[in-house]
């Protein structure tokens, strides 16, 4: 699971690839629909799709001789999972952090005078 969730936020982890997963959840694209709104070549965008694809976060197929790509949003699953675990903390209410140490101060020096 370590290595799917590694594969998974490294294709996250660049803006270029994030924009194309945005661009996906409207509808599927083909992929020079896809590279039209980026400043690049559309060898780099097919290499951004390539990572997608390895990542499990895009599956692509021939449409005659179109490729088309597809989100697949199930494959994000795992790491939604994983990032939920961390919201279970809950914001750090500092004032309320710093008045438990003031009291665990004051029984301190109650208890050692």
């Amino acid at each position: 699971m370590s290595g799917n969730l590694d594969t998974t936020f490294a294709a996250l982890a660049d803006p270029t690839r994030r924009a194309i997963l945005s661009m996906l959840l409207e509808d599927d694209m083909a992929v020079t629909d896809v590279a039209e709104p980026f400043e690049m070549s559309l060898a780099a965008v097919s290499k951004h799709l390539s990572v997608l694809t390895a990542a499990g976060l895009v599956s692509q197929e021939k449409r005659g001789r179109v490729k088309w790509c597809k989100l697949e949003p199930d494959a994000l699953h795992a790491a939604a999972v994983w990032m939920q675990a961390f919201g279970m903390l809950g914001p750090l209410d500092l004032d309320a952090f710093e008045g438990f140490l003031l009291g665990q101060l004051e029984q301190e020096k109650a208890a050692n005078p």
